[in-house]
């Protein structure tokens, strides 16, 4: 039962982080259209500057709200708390501390360190693709006596 009650709880956390980042996303949004008020060049340069740090910081809380919604889904569907890297349990107080999180630590580290880094269970998923062997009569230019026009 124990774990029944930490996933409740956890899921009252992502609805918490959910709301507080939806609201400062529609904040940023109002903020972001309301600039050039500004009476001469320096200030609307300075707002402009303002802008980029509000975008960065838009994007970010955008992505984050993307990851809350994903632990979400997971949550709803079974396998949240669960790594998708390795499959193997996600400590809980891992998930207490990034309640999003969907990798292990040491799955996490590789995808850190590792740029082309994929979960396990997609390694050389797509490999190979593009990999057709012909055989020599394939590879053969054809032949325009082989074709025939149907009439």
């Amino acid at each position: 039962m124990v774990r029944r009650d930490t996933l409740l709880r956890l899921y009252n956390n992502l609805l918490k982080r959910r709301e507080e980042l939806e609201k400062r996303l529609s904040a940023d949004m109002r903020d972001l259209g309301g600039h050039g008020a500004s009476g001469d060049m320096a200030d609307a340069a300075q707002d402009c500057d303002g802008d980029e740090v509000s975008s960065s910081l838009a994007e970010h809380e955008s992505e984050e709200l993307a990851q809350v919604d994903h632990a979400m889904d997971r949550l709803k569907a079974g396998t949240y708390g669960l790594c998708e890297g390795c499959s193997k349990s996600i400590p809980a107080s891992r998930l207490n501390a990034v309640p999003f999180a969907t990798l292990c630590i040491g799955c996490q580290r590789l995808k850190e360190e590792e740029p082309n880094w994929e979960p396990a269970f997609q390694a050389g998923k797509y490999t190979h693709i593009g990999e057709v062997k012909l055989t020599r009569e394939e590879l053969r230019d054809p032949d325009l006596r082989d074709l025939s026009i149907g009439r």
